[in-house]
């Protein structure tokens, strides 16, 4: 396993006015920067909606199995409702949302404390910022990985998504093989969902640029971007800069 699964990336990260602290349970493995040190009560958040996320699927174990949208009651968790419906608007299973669902969920619960935010799951971040923010993208092995910055510009109030799907980074499943696939979205649990199906259409440099014309047509995507070995792609509304 290469170290880069084990998220050495976060030694480089940095959030200029803000304090950062890693809160983890189980699967989930967060890195925050917010105003002040809110460990304790991002954990208790993190318990509280991995285990309403859980109780639910022990009720409907298709939820986390299937590879296709899933209706789920309106009755169910907050993060089950927006797993589910980030998953039929980008026409992927459910748990390619979970990633950025956790870290939107912590994050919507940080935001009373802390307008200044940002919730990193694995690739998948939760911002909320009132100044402009710089978010380095890695690929694997690509010639562009660490050598570009995605800039965002301050974000609404309630925050936005940045989520990155890769074949080659990383444990996740992708049935592509992009070395990067990056979505900005309305929320975070869309960014994932579309992340993954972005990820899952590029099999080939031919197919960057119908699988990007897909993602940035769908409804709460701003942009996205795909790197492919030597090859990059980009659609909508991205501003990139050199790293570094």
């Amino acid at each position: 396993m290469r170290e880069y699964i084990h998220r050495f990336y976060r030694r480089q990260m940095r959030a200029e006015g803000l304090v950062s602290f890693q809160v983890r349970l189980k699967e989930s493995d967060l890195f925050i920067w917010a105003l002040r040190d809110l460990r304790e009560e991002a954990l208790d958040s993190l318990t509280r909606h991995r285990s309403l996320l859980e109780e639910f699927i022990a009720r409907q174990p298709l939820f986390a199995a299937t590879f296709r949208p899933y209706a789920v009651p309106v009755e169910a968790p907050e993060i089950v409702r927006r797993m589910a419906e980030a998953a039929a608007r980008a026409h992927v299973g459910p748990m390619a949302a979970v990633a950025g669902a956790v870290a939107e969920m912590v994050g919507l619960d940080l935001l009373p404390l802390s307008p200044e935010l940002m919730v990193e799951n694995g690739g998948d971040i939760f911002l909320s910022s009132r100044s402009e923010r710089r978010i380095g993208i890695f690929a694997g092995e690509s010639p562009f990985s660490g050598r570009l910055a995605l800039v965002v510009a301050p974000t609404p109030p309630q925050g936005l998504g940045i989520c990155t799907s890769s074949a080659t980074v990383g444990p996740s499943y992708s049935a592509g093989a992009a070395d990067a696939a990056l979505v900005v979205a309305e929320s975070a649990s869309l960014a994932d969902a579309a992340a993954t199906a972005l990820g899952n259409r590029v099999k080939s440099p031919e197919d960057m640029e119908e699988a990007l014309a897909y993602v940035a047509g769908l409804e709460g995507v701003t942009g996205c971007l795909v790197i492919m070995g030597d090859r990059l792609g980009v659609r909508g509304d991205l501003r990139l800069e050199r790293a570094g």
